[in-house]
């Protein structure tokens, strides 16, 4: 039961990291004029999706980058809240076994 709440706890860590790195990277590669403004999105919100949301969100807040991007600041919330909810339920069913 322990290693079960030990692997989704590094999950979500892993993915969270992950998802505030792409942004710092994207973020990095726009201003050092490697990349344009929009690439790179799909990969961002894979990493939402997966789990990520919340630290992209915070992210961008933090670095101070996309938030003039609507669909950013429109997904990002909205796949937060899904996210916590899934996490919220794996944590409650593994209590349950």
């Amino acid at each position: 039961m322990i290693l079960l709440y030990l692997l989704l706890t590094t999950y979500i860590l892993a993915v969270n990291f992950l998802a505030f790195r792409l942004l710092k990277a994207q973020r990095d590669g726009v201003d050092a004029g490697e990349r344009e403004e929009g690439e790179g999105d799909g990969k961002l919100l894979l990493a939402a999706a997966l789990g990520g949301a919340t630290a992209m969100y915070a992210a961008m807040f933090i670095l101070r980058y996309r938030l003039e991007n609507c669909l950013m600041m429109i997904v990002l919330p909205l796949l937060a809240v899904v996210n916590l909810y899934c996490f919220f339920l794996a944590f409650r069913g593994i209590a349950f076994l």
